[in-house]
């Protein structure tokens, strides 16, 4: 570990993983909408919302998406790290009260370049919501 308590990317091997949780509420939409600037009917008008496919609200995708952000920059590999590339696709919704579990997984390392790649899932009640491939700059123990 770093003197940040994150991995350093010699630390790092395929298979390792970490996960958060975090029950999506009224308030984060609300706020995500405002600092994103994001105010899509979709996300913040319910009645709207009923007419669509969903049948109702849902929350910004970028916003369960930023809880995989949050296991990488505070759990594996934490802090220090550097988000160099993302994809998502996105294939179910969120929605207000549903906990959705972020969980990372090394795919691969390359000690020598202070990258690696890990695989990147969202789920809710175990059904995949997001899945993609987060790349990463990490820290070394080499100085």
């Amino acid at each position: 570990m770093n003197s940040l308590g994150g991995y350093n990317v010699e630390d790092l091997q395929p298979g390792m993983s970490a996960s958060l949780a975090k029950t999506v509420t009224e308030a984060d939409i609300v706020l995500f909408a405002g600092i994103s600037t994001d105010v899509n009917p979709m996300h913040l008008n319910e009645e709207w919302a009923k007419t669509t496919q969903f049948g109702g609200r849902i929350a910004h995708g970028m916003l369960s998406a930023g809880f995989i952000s949050a296991v990488l920059a505070n759990k594996l590999p934490g802090p220090g790290t550097v988000y160099l590339g993302q994809t998502l696709k996105f294939k179910a919704p969120v929605r207000i009260g549903d906990t959705v579990t972020a969980t990372v997984t090394v795919r691969e390392v390359n000690v020598a370049r202070r990258r690696c790649v890990m695989d990147s899932i969202c789920s809710v009640s175990g059904k995949t919501v997001i899945e993609g491939e987060s790349t990463l700059y990490c820290t070394t123990g080499e100085g």
